[in-house]
């Protein structure tokens, strides 16, 4: 078995004397693991580097085996982010969530485009952090647990949505709620596209997608919480809000 992807490094683990094995989120064959020989050698272990783009051939004597990984780097995105703490935490949250979330082996071709889209904003625009808010609502919508914002869940209408179900993840509007407003998850402007990316929305809008991160899909894996990766973003755009 045999074939050559490109991907991003999620994972990097030892193996064995001078050998690693790595996570690659493909663009064909979705999130992939396999032993790279000589992983922790001078040569090869600065190209291990989470969130590093590479080019791979994989190979095995049969589908399920782990397999060989053979690397080639093509971008290497950990100096654009070494000197900004943020965009830092930003790319371990996100390959901490795609190693997470991800099931082995399968294709997430649209989710794959979007997280190299974002990984090549980090360090480089400021515009990020709500490039980001609006990656966590991709990865929840490719998964299978997607937000309807598009229109108020109990009038139909699509002015001045302000919250969001907890029950079914789509929008209510502020008359709808009524009395119900209390219950319900706030929608900011960010989670809708609106405004020029404020900290303080983004941060609000990250409390209302973590709800769902939380209760629906780490929900799944019942032993096994959300990645600290992603909440340590979080507190650092709270804090870097209030500055």
């Amino acid at each position: 078995m045999e074939w050559r992807d490109q991907g991003v490094l999620l994972t990097v683990r030892h193996h064995g004397e001078n050998s690693a094995i790595i996570e690659v989120f493909c663009a064909c064959h979705g999130r992939h693991a396999g032993v790279v020989r000589g992983g922790t050698s001078r040569k090869i272990a600065p190209v291990l580097q989470p969130g590093a783009q590479l080019d791979v051939r994989w190979r095995a004597r049969l589908e399920q085996h782990i397999g060989t990984f053979t690397v080639e780097l093509m971008q290497s995105r950990a100096g654009a982010v070494m000197d900004d703490r943020l965009a830092l935490a930003a790319l371990n949250a996100v390959t901490g969530l795609l190693h997470y979330a991800l099931p082995e082996r399968e294709r997430h071709s649209d989710l794959y485009q979007r997280s190299v889209a974002l990984l090549d904003l980090l360090g480089t625009n400021e515009a990020w952090p709500l490039a980001y808010l609006r990656w966590e609502l991709a990865l929840l919508d490719d998964l299978g647990f997607g937000l309807d914002l598009t229109a108020c869940a109990i009038s139909g209408e699509t002015d001045d949505l302000v919250y969001v179900s907890p029950r079914s993840g789509r929008a209510v509007n502020a008359e709808a709620a009524g009395e119900w407003a209390d219950r319900l998850l706030p929608l900011p402007p960010a989670l809708l596209g609106h405004g020029q990316g404020e900290l303080a929305g983004i941060a609000e809008g990250l409390a209302t997608t973590g709800f769902f991160l939380k209760n629906r899909l780490a929900a799944q894996f019942a032993d096994r919480p959300l990645p600290a990766a992603r909440q340590r973003l979080v507190d650092a755009i709270v804090r870097r809000s209030r500055s």
